[in-house]
C-alpha cells in the first residue's frame, strides 16, 4: 500500500463509482420509471453511499492539503468536522451496508442464480458492469438484479490505509438499526402503493415470516457493524504495537 498514496487510491475509487453511476443512468431500464425508481433497491442505495463516502474522503484530503502549514483554528475545526463525518459514514453505513449487500447477493447467486442474475443478462451486460455496479430490472413478471463485488475490496483498502475513529458501540448500533428500520418501512410503503414487493421472496412468505426475516436482516447488519469495528481496531492496534516495538528497539 505504501507504493500508492492513499489519497490517490481514494480519488481512483471515487472516479470508478462515478463512472458506474453514469453508465447505470445511461441504460434504459424499466426500474427507472416505476414507483421509487432505483431508490427502492438497497443495492442502488449502497452504491450512492459508497460514492458519497469516497467523495467525502477526497474532499477531506483536499482540505487537509490546502490547509497544511496554515495556522487557522477555524479551518482546523472545520477539517476535524469533515474527518469526523467521514469516519461516521464509514462506521455506520459504508462498511456494514456494503458488506451486507455483497454477501447477500452472492449468497443468493450461489444458491439460485436465476433469483438474482439470470444467464440471459450475460448477453448484453458486460462482466465489469456486473461487478462494478448495481443493475436492476423490475416488473410484475420479472425481477433481475446484479450486485457490485468491488465494494468489499475498496472498503477494506480504505480501512487498511486510514485509521477511522468509530463512535461508541451503543450509538453505532442505534444508528444502523435506524437505517435498517427506515429501509424496511420504505419497502413496505412501496408494496402498499404498488402492490408489489421489491424483493420476490417476500411475496411467498407469511406476515409472521416477513417480520422474522426483517429482524434477521437487521441483526446481520448489526453483526457486520461490529465486524467492521473490530477489524478497524485490530488493524490499527497491531500497527501501533509494531511501531512501539520498533521505537523500543531503536532506543535499545
Amino acid at each position: 500500500m505504501a507504493l500508492i498514496p492513499c489519497q490517490v487510491l481514494r480519488a481512483a475509487i471515487l472516479l470508478s463509482y462515478l463512472s458506474v453511476l453514469c453508465h447505470y443512468k445511461a441504460i434504459e431500464m424499466p426500474a427507472h420509471h416505476t414507483y421509487g425508481g432505483s431508490w427502492k433497491f438497497l443495492t442502488f442505495i449502497d452504491l450512492v453511499i459508497q460514492a458519497v463516502f469516497f467523495g467525502i474522503c477526497v474532499l477531506s484530503d483536499l482540505s487537509s492539503l490546502l490547509t497544511k502549514g496554515i495556522d487557522n483554528q477555524e479551518q482546523e475545526r472545520q477539517l476535524k468536522k469533515l474527518i469526523s463525518l467521514r469516519d461516521w459514514i464509514m462506521a455506520v453505513l459504508a462498511f456494514p451496508v456494503g458488506v451486507f449487500v455483497v454477501t447477500m447477493f452472492w449468497g443468493l447467486y450461489l444458491y439460485d442464480r436465476e433469483m438474482v442474475y439470470p444467464k440471459l443478462l450475460d448477453n448484453f451486460i458486460p462482466p465489469w458492469l456486473n461487478h462494478g455496479m448495481v443493475q436492476e430490472f423490475c416488473s410484475r413478471d420479472q425481477r433481475w438484479r446484479s450486485n457490485h463485488t468491488t465494494v468489499v475490496p475498496f472498503i477494506l483498502i480504505e480501512m487498511r490505509t486510514t485509521h477511522h475513529q468509530y463512535p461508541s458501540r451503543k450509538f453505532g448500533i442505534a444508528t444502523i438499526c435506524t437505517f435498517s428500520f427506515g429501509y424496511i418501512l420504505w419497502v413496505c410503503w412501496v408494496h402498499h402503493v404498488t402492490g408489489v414487493w421489491v424483493y420476490p421472496l417476500l411475496e411467498y412468505i407469511s406476515p409472521g415470516a416477513k417480520i422474522f426475516f426483517f429482524l434477521v436482516v437487521t441483526f446481520i447488519i448489526n453483526i457486520y457493524y461490529i465486524l467492521g469495528e473490530r477489524l478497524n481496531s485490530y488493524m490499527w492496534d497491531s500497527e501501533k504495537s509494531i511501531e512501539s516495538k520498533e521505537e523500543r528497539l531503536k532506543i535499545d
